[in-house]
């Protein structure tokens, strides 16, 4: 299903709609006001710092380079594009653009400084930059979350029609009623007229034929209409689609038939009329690169300093509680296949192994492996570091070790990769993670298709980037325990 929230995302997020979510008018002056608010409390903390700094008398007031600097920090951050509709309130791709006007703000001044000869205080300079970065990126991180809570409680939505193939059609609604967060309404869906199915498509009301979609949207007061596939049999259907589109208030939206390929990967290239998608290389090779390894060294170096405390506490509560080895060690597949020991603190009683065979009737795994929601032999005190993947840390070492990494795919048993079906095996062509996608993406409660297309897909998109991302996400994940057990 990543595919379909990959391909949805894309196109949803680059969209120019006229009404709802982000694009709301008034989201641009709340936007504009909260960053000149923040430029402006930096500003004031850069001059205070100064003053702590140098030891100078305190400049509490403000001075016209100040305003100079604000304004044109705001310059920079509309013409990297940050309250465009593509980019506003949409993760990391506006967190660098954030990050890119805010040095560009710095460059630009400091040019100035030098050309127009001001005597601008150095100590200032690097305090207002160093804080006000940090502070930028705070502010939109806010935002988004606030953006996210309103659109998960149907704040600020807008009202969608779906357009295509049924099965194609089910597909994208059962996205877009998942993920609250993107801000769309299903009002019905659009089928071909020659389509054989009628009054619905799953619950979706069928509101009418591709024909009609422009019109169907008007009366229905729709912002959008989402073509996926099936809808259009030639470019020429594609091109009189959208000249129905062109003095409608609806925005018309088509989702490419490319799947498990991140938009970073993504290039648009305008031939002789025709719009080429270039298609960057996997990105398996680079997860196997030094500089992935050196993060992994120095990221785990610190997480088992900071851990250590939790790691003594645990194991002299598994001691405790029934007096068993406090370490558990199963063989899994590294990269490549490659064999090796994973440690994690034991969470179920001794003889776990032996009673598995009486259980596998009661699976409720997805797939290949094996879940049980109230396995009875897990311990109280296990059910507890389950609960919040305190059993891992000892991986921390197996990463140390470089049999494993912070983020990939979960490791493999070796039954499990003997039923891999060869798409499957792609997963072993970087080292298993301590977290990942599905760490982040619900757990034990994903279906095992759902799991094999979240590590294909991190396997094919690396970057450090969704490195750093799901590292963030691991937090809440394990905070909430969402499909731990």
């Amino acid at each position: 299903m990543v595919s379909v929230v990959s391909d949805v995302s894309t196109v949803l997020s680059s969209r120019t709609t006229r009404a709802g979510a982000y694009s709301n008018s008034a989201t641009v002056p709340l936007l504009v006001a909260g960053d000149l608010a923040t430029i402006a409390l930096s500003t004031f903390a850069a001059l205070l710092a100064r003053h702590v700094i140098t030891a100078e008398g305190w400049v509490g007031v403000v001075r016209p380079i100040d305003l100079v600097i604000g304004v044109l920090w705001l310059l920079f951050l509309t013409l990297m594009g940050t309250y465009r509709v593509r980019y506003r309130l949409h993760g990391m791709e506006e967190y660098r653009r954030v990050a890119t006007a805010g040095l560009a703000t710095a460059a630009a001044m400091g040019v100035f400084s030098y050309l127009a000869m001001h005597d601008l205080s150095r100590a200032f300079f690097l305090c207002l930059f160093a804080i006000g970065i940090p502070a930028l990126l705070t502010e939109r991180m806010l935002a988004r979350r606030i953006g996210h809570w309103l659109r998960a409680k149907a704040y600020l939505s807008e009202d969608v029609i779906v357009a295509g193939d049924p099965g194609r059609i089910d597909e994208i609604v059962a996205v877009l009623r998942r993920e609250r967060t993107l801000g769309f309404r299903v009002l019905g869906a659009l089928v071909r007229a020659d389509s054989t199915t009628v009054g619905d498509v799953n619950g979706i009301p069928i509101l009418g034929t591709l024909d009609d979609a422009s019109r169907v949207a008007e009366r229905a007061g729709a912002g959008a209409v989402i073509f996926c596939e099936g809808s259009f049999e030639s470019s020429a259907d594609f091109r009189r689609s959208a000249w129905r589109f062109e003095n409608s208030r609806a925005q018309m939206m088509v989702v490419p038939g490319v799947t498990d390929v991140a938009a970073g990967r993504l290039n648009m290239r305008p031939i002789a009329g025709m719009s080429l998608i270039q298609v960057d290389q996997p990105q398996a090779m680079q997860a196997g690169k030094l500089f992935k390894r050196v993060f992994d060294i120095v990221a785990t170096s610190a997480l088992v300093v900071l851990a250590s405390p939790i790691m003594l506490a645990t194991a002299i509560a598994i001691k405790i509680e029934d007096g068993g080895k406090v370490m558990y060690r199963q063989t899994r597949v590294g990269r490549n296949g490659e064999l090796f020991w994973c440690y994690k603190f034991r969470s179920m009683v001794p003889d776990a192994d032996k009673l598995l065979s009486g259980l596998q009737a009661l699976n409720e795994g997805n797939g290949v492996l094996f879940k049980m929601c109230q396995d009875p032999r897990v311990t109280r005190v296990g059910r507890f570091i389950r609960r919040f993947s305190i059993d891992e840390i000892p991986q921390f070492f197996n990463v140390l070790r470089g049999e494993m990494s912070l983020i990939g795919p979960r490791p493999a048993l070796p039954n499990e990769v003997a039923k891999y079906e060869p798409d499957v095996l792609r997963r072993l062509a970087v080292r298993p993670g301590l977290t990942g996608l599905w760490q982040v993406s619900g757990r034990s409660d994903l279906s095992w298709n759902e799991s094999v297309r979240l590590d294909l897909y991190y396997v094919d998109n690396w970057s450090m980037v969704s490195d750093v991302a799901i590292l963030a996400k691991t937090l809440r994940a394990v905070v909430r325990s969402r499909g731990a057990y």
